[in-house]
């Protein structure tokens, strides 16, 4: 117990100090599957919380109710985060603070929505695209690999604050290596699975 408590203040210390002073940046974070969750909170309390930016999450592991349930229980508030659903088929369109895309598959809806999205907030922003892995699981190795470089892109046109989250171990290591180039940092939260 007490192990997990250190590694998780580590996690928040390497976060804080990688990136607090940058008006942008792109961040990989790479995590493994115990870890997963906590961290998806802990870096979207501190954005919101902490340095009180709004944002979008791109969320293509768990569907916008239960994620927007998670991060309500966590303190966070909703309000500052316009969600991106990408995992719910049965609902399409626009309800309220979420995008509902369909399918992990339709990259091109999902970026119609992120640039909608972004382009609705004002000031500094940040996106959170959760998760790599999954977009792998629907999409070609050399479809992802080109969705991620026009997604970094946007992420440089847009200005923000950009962290894209993966397992470790379950992401390609040359999708992996091609990532950590376009990325301006990288956060291994390993650990034991």
């Amino acid at each position: 117990m007490i192990k997990k408590v250190v590694e998780m203040l580590e996690l928040k210390e390497s976060f804080k100090k990688e990136v607090k002073s940058l008006k942008d940046y792109i961040l990989l974070v790479t995590v493994d599957a115990k870890n997963y969750q906590k961290t998806a909170i802990d870096i979207v309390k501190f954005l919101v919380n902490e340095q009180n930016i709004p944002g979008v999450y791109v969320t293509l592991n768990k569907p916008y109710d239960i994620m927007q349930r998670i991060l309500s229980s966590n303190n966070i508030d909703t309000r500052l985060v316009i969600f991106i659903d990408a995992t719910s088929r049965t609902k399409v369109g626009k309800v309220e603070n979420c995008l509902y895309i369909g399918s992990p598959e339709k990259l091109s809806d999902m970026s119609v929505a992120m640039d909608q999205a972004i382009k609705s907030l004002q000031g500094d922003k940040f996106l959170i695209f959760d998760s790599l892995n999954t977009l792998s699981i629907f999409n070609k190795p050399a479809t992802v690999a080109r969705f991620i470089h026009f997604l970094t892109g946007k992420m440089r046109e847009w200005k923000i604050k950009g962290i894209i989250m993966t397992l470790e171990k379950e992401t390609e290591q040359a999708l992996m290596d091609e990532l950590t180039q376009f990325s301006d940092f990288r956060i291994d939260r390993g650990g034991e699975s």
